[in-house]
């Protein structure tokens, strides 16, 4: 247990910390960053947004809320899934990677002040090995279809 309590504890500092970083240099919310980020490393910038949703740990439905202000931001927009109509994918703009690239630095610097620099090269070896098999067997079953190509 006190391993957990500490992993719990170590994460939401660190949370805490890269949010306020990225909100007080860049005016953007460390969700919104991650975001920018699942949808900055897809191809053709767009991901199915329930995908995107547990891409981010979030329900579809706090999924939507924090799309839905990114969207009026110019972030991001949504296009409709030709193969499932149901299915909505969630496209970065260029405003939108425009903005991730921007955040990127601080966020990065972030990451390393408050996490990165604390371990040894043996330490983020092991963590990596452990974190890897633990994610690894909580993921659930097959991603959700329409693989919709441009």
């Amino acid at each position: 247990m006190a391993v957990w309590q500490s992993f719990l504890k170590a994460h939401a500092g660190v949370a805490v910390a890269l949010n306020k970083e990225l909100e007080e240099e860049r005016e953007m919310p460390v969700g919104w960053y991650s975001v920018l980020l699942n949808l900055s490393q897809a191809p053709d910038g767009k991901v199915r947004m329930q995908d995107l949703a547990e891409a981010v740990l979030l329900s579809f439905s706090g999924m939507t809320r924090l799309f839905d202000r990114m969207e009026t931001s110019g972030l991001v927009k949504r296009k409709a899934c030709s193969e499932d109509r149901r299915g909505i994918f969630a496209v970065i703009t260029p405003e939108g990677r425009e903005a991730f690239k921007n955040a990127a630095p601080v966020h990065i610097r972030g990451i390393h002040e408050h996490f990165a620099r604390h371990l040894t090269d043996d330490e983020v070896a092991v963590l990596e090995a452990a974190l890897g098999r633990i994610v690894a067997a909580s993921v659930p079953g097959s991603p959700h279809g329409c693989d919709e190509a441009e």
